[in-house]
């Protein structure tokens, strides 16, 4: 009989301790775990509340900007240059487009696309970001929104953006001078990065890209204003929770003359060339016209590449402003400040006379530099040598004074150097000097050039502004103020107007000459072009060679191409007694400037002179004036 299994006694004390120890971890562990969940609460409900709170409103809340009204540009006398007009285009977001192609064919059954729309909209899907809208058509008619809207529906990506675009009402009138505004490209994106702007574009798509519109883009943009709209998960508002309207841009006023711009473009007749006008007594500018131009407003809402290239590669250049960056010989125009100087280094006095019997020679040397009177104009003194334009006067002038001086006075009035006008587009023209051509072509300075300079010619050129800007000084006798176009800026319901920026003035040892030298002008123009004047003016004319003429040959304009025929220019002012008007007149190959250029300035200050009178004859007598 097998033996009973002895039944194990249960040790209630190890157990109880065995218990003990169990629940204890078990606690231990559930107020750890409880510990970081309230640690994480805790990070999340307090610390961490701000950051949430931001990213779920990101989540509801979208902020969208407004973008702020362009300022209008006026003319002094309130005439709108620059406006904002309503417009409508048609946008595409990429992204939300699986076939673009075949939906543009659909889309064209319902809004017209010409072949230059879908070929710019191919070429900027290529460097555009996806996520971003690009305009598909600008200028929709209110028409075609209706009709799109009706079919929107059909295709999705696809909307109708509203908004002002700007729109200059005289076209190619004031073009080089109030400029364009453009799209927004990266180049424009990086520097207003640079300077801490492109914030301030956030909902805006052009900016000032030449001109007025691009000098004072600052005061013209405005500030962005936004719109927080509560949105659900897909995107659709369900309301707006605050609005802050934008800043309009300012309205500004410049110094033009609206109707003495008209009559200049109306002058210059499709011709290529320039005439500036400036009110001597504080550098505004009333009329800046450079012909040819072109219409503005093409480039608001994209020019096409064919039309740019078109404009791009006219031989006529209609994109560079003439008035700022055409450079010219200035010619015979400049003789009364080739005189001033003679007169203030004692190379010459009032006087002094000269022999002129149609050429003069370097002493020593065989070349003759020819008058442009072949038989001469006999003894002349200052007055005679600038009412006659004598040629042989100048020369030897210039060869007693030497480039050096010329250089360094001619400086004074302007010459070689910007003058400082609001627009970007300007170049400095050229007043050349010994060093000059040593650092430009590495050669000597001879002395045959310095006679070349002496009646304008040779490297000397020069601006059509800066001309007038030099006349303007000439006719204040030494009061300079850089040339503008701002004259005021409207602040809420008040223009406030600038501020004129007056130059330290030309000083001269005998301020004598000043007289002598403004006389001789008014003498140029009442034996000429205004004997017949109701008022009183002083003129210069002068005819620019485009190529050199051999010293044994003849210029025949009628036997040499059109584009190197002589510039025909001319510079005047009016009244004498007070002058409110200097004129600088261009004209690229037009010939002989008293008889080309001189019925031009003539007609131009019969405009600003007799506004409340009848028109005079424009055409005078050029009796001794060099045609």
């Amino acid at each position: 009989m097998a033996p009973r299994k002895r039944m194990a006694m249960h040790d209630h004390a190890a157990e109880a301790s065995l218990f003990k120890r169990r629940a204890i971890f078990t606690f231990a562990c559930v107020v750890v775990l409880l510990s970081i969940l309230l640690g994480n609460l805790y990070h999340l409900q307090v610390l961490s509340y701000k950051d949430y709170e931001t990213r779920s409103n990101d989540n509801r809340i979208r902020v969208v900007p407004v973008a702020p009204s362009r300022g209008l540009i006026y003319d002094r006398h309130g005439q709108l240059l620059a406006e904002n007009q309503p417009f409508y285009s048609l946008e595409l977001i990429p992204e939300k487009v699986k076939d673009i192609p075949a939906t543009l064919d659909e889309l064209a059954k319902v809004v017209a696309l010409s072949k230059d729309d879908r070929e710019s909209l191919v070429a900027s899907l290529k460097y555009h970001r996806r996520f971003k809208p690009i305009t598909v058509k600008n200028r929709l008619s209110e028409e075609e929104v209706a009709i799109f809207s009706v079919n929107q529906h059909r295709f999705p990506g696809f909307s109708i953006d509203a908004g002002l675009k700007r729109h200059y009402p005289y076209n190619g009138l004031l073009t080089h001078v109030l400029g364009y505004v453009g799209r927004i490209n990266n180049r424009d994106q990086a520097a207003l990065q640079r300077n801490d702007q492109w914030q301030n574009y956030a909902a805006t798509k052009d900016i000032g890209k030449q001109g007025i519109e691009k000098f004072y883009e600052s005061l013209l943009h405005g500030m962005p204003g936004h719109l927080e709209e509560e949105v659900n998960n897909r995107g659709r508002t369900i309301r707006t929770l605050k609005s802050v309207a934008p800043e309009p841009g300012q309205d500004i006023y410049l110094t033009l003359d609206l109707q003495l711009q008209k009559k200049a473009m109306e002058l210059l007749a499709g011709r290529r060339g320039s005439i500036v006008a400036i009110d001597p007594r504080d550098g505004g500018i009333l009329a800046m016209v450079s012909s040819p131009s072109y219409d503005p407003n093409q480039f608001v809402h994209g020019i096409s590449s064919k039309a740019y290239s078109e404009l791009l590669n006219a031989r006529s250049r209609p994109l560079i402003n003439r008035a700022t960056q055409g450079q010219y010989a200035p010619a015979s125009t400049v003789k009364p400040h080739m005189a001033l100087l003679g007169l203030e280094e004692k190379t010459v006095t009032p006087k002094t006379r000269v022999w002129d019997p149609g050429f003069w020679q370097i002493p020593g040397v065989e070349r003759k530099y020819r008058d442009w009177k072949r038989w001469g104009h006999g003894w002349v003194d200052v007055n005679g040598a600038l009412v006659h334009s004598c040629d042989t006067y100048f020369y030897d002038m210039a060869y007693k004074t030497g480039i050096d001086k010329i250089s360094n006075f001619m400086q004074q009035f302007g010459f070689g150097e910007r003058t400082g006008v609001d627009i970007f587009e300007e170049s400095a023209g050229n007043m050349p000097s010994k060093d000059w051509k040593r650092l430009k072509y590495n050669q000597p300075w001879y002395v045959g050039d310095t006679i070349s300079v002496g009646i304008g010619q040779g490297y000397w050129t020069t601006t059509p502004l800066q001309l007038a800007n030099a006349t303007a000084i000439m006719a204040n006798k030494g009061e300079r103020f850089v040339p503008h176009l701002l004259k005021s800026i409207k602040n809420d319901t008040v223009k406030v107007d600038t501020p004129v920026d007056k130059m330290a003035p030309v000083v001269l040892k005998n301020p004598h000459n000043w007289q002598i030298i403004n006389e001789a002008m008014r003498d140029t123009a009442h034996k000429s072009r205004f004997v017949d004047a109701g008022y009183t003016a002083a003129m210069k004319t002068g005819t620019a060679q485009v190529f050199s003429v051999a010293e044994d040959e003849k210029y025949d304009a009628e036997n040499i191409d059109e584009h190197l025929r002589d510039n025909a220019l001319i510079v005047a002012y009016a009244p004498y007694e007070a002058p409110r008007i200097v004129l600088a007149v261009v004209l690229e190959n037009a010939g002989w400037g008293g008889a080309n250029a001189g019925p031009v300035a003539r007609a131009l200050l019969d405009e600003y002179m007799l506004r409340d009178n009848l028109p005079l004859e424009t055409a005078g007598s050029p009796h001794n004036e060099r045609p």
